[in-house]
């Protein structure tokens, strides 16, 4: 068992793919496995949080704060910045630049961390992102909505960002809990099953999330096509920018605050738009999964390890 989780964990991008392709290839199961996506997230978390443990999650006073600044710029100076932009250039708010201005302003993915470890960095960064960015979107969402009526309403986005709070806060408090008091030491032989376990959960939460790619394939695959590229060029651009960025101002965290700059949770948003308008971001949602579950395998050389780092 341990030797098949730890072959798994050292191939996990090739997992990700599979559940990429899987998702595309059995629509009907996508389907059916949809309505248990929240459970399937707090497993995922649960093990993210058990395998870096309290302490390596927390490290010190002056990581928390520089995590909330990290958060306040990536989720309200960028989609304002953004905003700022489109007025500037007397641009409308179609349907690419509403989902680009959802991507900025929403939280990590709870898969970051993940991210970070198949890519060889500390994923701690990472999951303190996910869990401060999701505590302050009750904050960082108000003046983003304020000066996008567009977007409607605010209150269902509080909802539902205090309900995924909840689901986070549950799972690594049971996560670390488990491993503050039951595993304090996790050997290299544990921690490599726990990845493996983790390639597995995400591989199987990527087939639910692909459950409009099918549909929209049949519909029309050019438009399907220009959602993808878009996908990438979001995904993509913004942890590209924002690596070249930290990396020159030397910060050790580079890849892991890159990761979660380029994949956001921005489902969180789509409760609260008008239902004309989501359509063509459901599709985007299922194309977004492309870029974000191929990060470990096409952005790879772009974030390998340096010595300098070490």
């Amino acid at each position: 068992m341990h030797l098949g989780l730890a072959f798994i964990a050292r191939h996990g991008k090739f997992g990700l793919i599979i559940g990429l392709v899987a998702g595309l290839l059995l629509p009907g199961l996508a389907a059916v496995m949809r309505p248990w996506i929240p459970e399937m997230v707090a497993l995922l978390l649960f093990l993210t949080a058990f395998r870096i443990g309290p302490v390596e999650a927390v490290e010190s006073l002056d990581a928390l704060t520089r995590t909330a600044a990290t958060a306040l710029v990536l989720q309200l100076v960028l989609p304002l910045g953004f905003i700022a932009c489109l007025w500037v250039f007397g641009l409308s708010l179609t349907p690419l630049a509403m989902a680009a201005v959802l991507v900025l302003a929403a939280p990590s993915v709870t898969g970051s961390a993940n991210f970070s470890i198949l890519l060889g960095h500390d994923p701690a960064p990472a999951l303190r992102l996910l869990i401060l960015g999701t505590a302050i979107l009750p904050l960082t969402c108000i003046p983003v909505f304020f000066f996008l009526p567009e977007l409607g309403g605010v209150g269902e986005v509080l909802r539902a960002a205090a309900r995924l709070l909840s689901v986070i806060l549950t799972a690594a408090v049971l996560g670390f809990a488990l491993r503050y008091w039951g595993f304090r030491t996790l050997s290299d032989r544990n921690r490599a099953s726990v990845d493996g376990v983790t390639v597995i959960a995400l591989a199987v939460i990527v087939i639910a999330l692909m459950s409009a790619i099918r549909p929209a394939w049949d519909r029309d695959p050019w438009e399907l096509g220009f959602w993808l590229l878009a996908a990438f060029g979001i995904n993509f651009g913004a942890q590209i920018v924002t690596y070249l960025g930290l990396s020159a101002l030397g910060r050790r965290d580079a890849v892991p605050v890159s990761i979660v700059s380029g994949n956001r949770n921005f489902a969180l948003f789509l409760v609260a738009l008008p239902p004309e308008t989501t359509e063509p971001l459901l599709v985007f949602l299922g194309c977004y999964q492309f870029p974000m579950y191929l990060t470990p395998t096409l952005l790879r050389r772009l974030y390998a390890p340096r010595p300098s780092a070490i």
